[in-house]
């Protein structure tokens, strides 16, 4: 993986003081725990090696709290601020393989989180235009970004649902919470032959990836269920 999709490993620069992260630190053991990590998503089928080279070079105790620094490496999903999570690492690993990543790749994100997601897709070579409703969690990944110092992400403060018109059309959308139903307004923020992944349901959610033939004509594709939170409208300020 060429080094400009990521950042700078010897960055050890503080967080600002009342920051839950103390420093940018990524050692040989985060290292290893990493390589274990990589090594049990290939077991569980995930393929594409550019997706566990990324997840394999990228520190997900970055974007937790320093209580879960140990934990991080687990393939599970873990409690971020306002009720949200950063999805589990299988989870980020399957949506990302779906979309089929291809280098320049527009991707709108809905539903930035920790920001780990993002990171992940930049390093893919995509430019990500990323998406949260929740005024803390944006400011929170926007400024970690800056830290790591990882390009083509952008970050956006707004409603997911309305999604980012004048930015359209979009060779990819990711959605990262769980829908009732399709959301419209975004499906139309797509490029002809771009595609959606995005998981849909009430209490479990089946992962579609739905592909825009025509001006009208999508396709659905369904795969495997999984759980996320809620994707809700509207702003949540701090």
């Amino acid at each position: 993986m060429s080094k400009d999709y990521f950042y700078d490993p010897n960055n050890r620069t503080k967080i600002t003081a009342g920051s839950r992260r103390a420093t940018l630190k990524d050692g040989y053991r985060h290292k290893g725990m990493r390589k274990k990590l990589v090594q049990q998503l290939q077991k569980k089928g995930i393929t594409d090696a550019r997706i566990l080279e990324a997840i394999g070079t990228l520190p997900r105790h970055f974007f937790l709290d320093k209580a879960f620094e140990e934990w991080a490496y687990q393939d599970k999903p873990f409690p971020i601020a306002k009720e949200q999570t950063i999805s589990q690492p299988f989870t980020v690993a399957y949506q990302t393989a779906l979309l089929n990543i291809q280098k320049g790749d527009k991707i709108l994100e809905i539903g930035t989180g920790s920001g780990y997601q993002a990171s992940i897709l930049s390093m893919l070579g995509a430019k990500v235009f990323t998406i949260e409703r929740q005024e803390t969690l944006y400011l929170s990944a926007k400024k970690l970004n800056r830290e790591l110092k990882i390009p083509r992400i952008n970050f956006y403060y707004k409603d997911g649902f309305l999604g980012i018109p004048h930015l359209a059309p979009f060779d990819k959308i990711l959605v990262t919470a769980g829908a009732k139903e399709k959301p419209q307004q975004l499906l139309q923020q797509l490029t002809i032959g771009g595609q959606m992944v995005i998981p849909i349901g009430d209490d479990t959610q089946v992962m579609y990836r739905i592909t825009r033939k025509s001006e009208q004509e999508y396709i659905d594709e369904q795969f495997d269920k999984f759980k996320f939170v809620p994707f809700l409208s509207g702003l949540e300020k701090d």
